[in-house]
């Protein structure tokens, strides 16, 4: 499919994994739009783009930003692990009724295609840390560790349950690393946290990594070549977690770490903070769901986004290197 200057609506292109939507997007020829609740908002790398000013809460604006489209790709998504008092409201705005009206209104609009960003975190998975696959969609939103992971399966069956002419087509990204993880997500404040001394230890868990530039390049080949309403997981290497410290304290130039911290001291930890949050009415440094996360290995195959988009994971090691580079501490230790 030739991208020919078509015109396509990126939301969420001011975070992490957006803007390499949008930057893939553009090198493949698209023309890419970015809803922007501020044009105050978007990334330096992505100044040239066109914007149009909207938002997912306000589905008055997306009329007039799809106008033109021939293709949307939705990354806009409220990723929070920890939750303050009214964060839950908002989240579910964002992630399902955003979701919704945006479905609603590219569908009034005439668009071809929709590529609809969702996460590997909507898969079931258990801690005996099975790999799993597209086919393990969790079967309802209660069996999922806390409020993001749920509210990105009810978005996910949205896109998934679409009917009408507009293709819809759903990635899920494992956990993205490399360059421009600058706010940061969950995994990039991991290896910020480790660089400067603050994890002693590894937790005793597992996870997909993925190149997040591969990642990018994903969402553009599902919007050319993937079937309406099949998923793709957009993954690559299954590491524990003591791994990826002892690659970033290689990387680093610092000890390795030497021992793994026990589930239930997680949990512990997490219990204690969630109370002292709940007296403060302030999210928790320690979140219960990261832990409930952390007590089951995420490992997931990509073998569907390979075959059928032709898709390629990319350089992780390459990747993990430039998010060291710019997460360490500033003048070294």
């Amino acid at each position: 499919m030739s991208a020919g200057g078509r015109t396509v609506l990126v939301t969420g292109a001011s975070g992490f994994v957006g803007r390499w939507v949008a930057a893939a997007l553009e090198l493949a020829g698209y023309q890419p739009r970015l809803l922007m609740r501020s044009p105050a908002r978007v990334p330096p790398q992505l100044g040239g783009m066109a914007v149009a000013q909207g938002d997912l809460t306000a589905p008055a604006t997306l009329t007039p930003a799809l106008d033109g489209c021939w293709g949307v790709v939705h990354c806009g998504a409220d990723y929070r692990l920890a939750l303050g008092p009214g964060d839950l409201r908002r989240m579910l705005e964002v992630n399902v009724g955003g979701t919704a009206a945006l479905l609603q209104a590219a569908a009034r609009a005439g668009v071809a295609r929709f590529v609809h960003c969702s996460t590997v975190g909507t898969l079931h998975f258990s801690r005996a840390g099975e790999v799993r696959s597209e086919l393990d969609l969790a079967r309802d939103a209660s069996d999922l560790p806390g409020a993001y992971k749920r509210s990105k399966w009810a978005a996910q069956k949205l896109a998934q349950g679409f009917s009408g002419t507009m293709q819809v087509v759903v990635v899920q990204p494992s956990t993205p690393v490399g360059a421009g993880d600058s706010r940061p997500t969950p995994t990039g404040a991991i290896i910020r946290d480790f660089l400067s001394g603050r994890i002693p230890a590894a937790t005793d868990t597992g996870l997909n990594l993925v190149d997040v530039r591969a990642v990018g390049t994903g969402h553009v080949l599902a919007l050319e070549r993937g079937k309406p309403g099949r998923s793709y997981i957009l993954g690559d290497q299954n590491w524990t977690m003591s791994r990826l410290l002892t690659e970033l304290a290689w990387l680093a130039g610092r000890p390795a770490p030497r021992f793994r911290i026990p589930i239930w001291v997680g949990f512990a930890a997490a219990a204690i903070s969630e109370g002292s949050a709940a007296v403060r009415r302030r999210a928790p440094g320690i979140p219960l769901t990261a832990v409930r996360m952390a007590a089951r290995p995420m490992y997931v195959t990509s073998e569907r986004a390979r075959s059928e988009l032709g898709w390629k994971p990319g350089d992780l090691h390459e990747a993990i290197q430039q998010a060291v580079a710019e997460l360490a501490p500033r003048g070294g230790g």
